[in-house]
């Protein structure tokens, strides 16, 4: 199992990487919430270019991440997401609003 992570550059991107599963959500889930809160970046990315492998829990991540960022007054943008989760996405027909920040 690849260890997961979610962190934050000094310019707003969000990296998260590993394998996103109900294991790994929770905790990726209070992490990703505190720093897009901290964040000074009146825009940011979410960078899953590192995501090694995702159930549909990754894209309830992103979603949540996205509602934070809103409430936050953020834009929020998704860069390089995976195709197990682009997969789930378009099953869930969440495909364009997840494209969109």
């Amino acid at each position: 199992m690849s260890e997961s992570a979610v962190q934050m550059n000094e310019s707003g991107e969000l990296h998260l990487s590993g394998t996103l599963d109900y294991r790994s959500g929770p905790v990726l889930r209070k992490q990703g919430q505190a720093l897009i809160k901290a964040s000074k970046a009146a825009a940011l990315v979410v960078d899953c270019s590192q995501v090694v492998k995702s159930s549909s829990v990754g894209l309830s991540l992103l979603l949540c991440f996205m509602r934070d960022a809103q409430a936050a007054g953020k834009a929020l943008s998704i860069r390089a997401m995976p195709e197990d989760m682009r997969e789930i996405a378009q099953v869930s027909e969440l495909t364009e609003l997840l494209a969109h920040p």
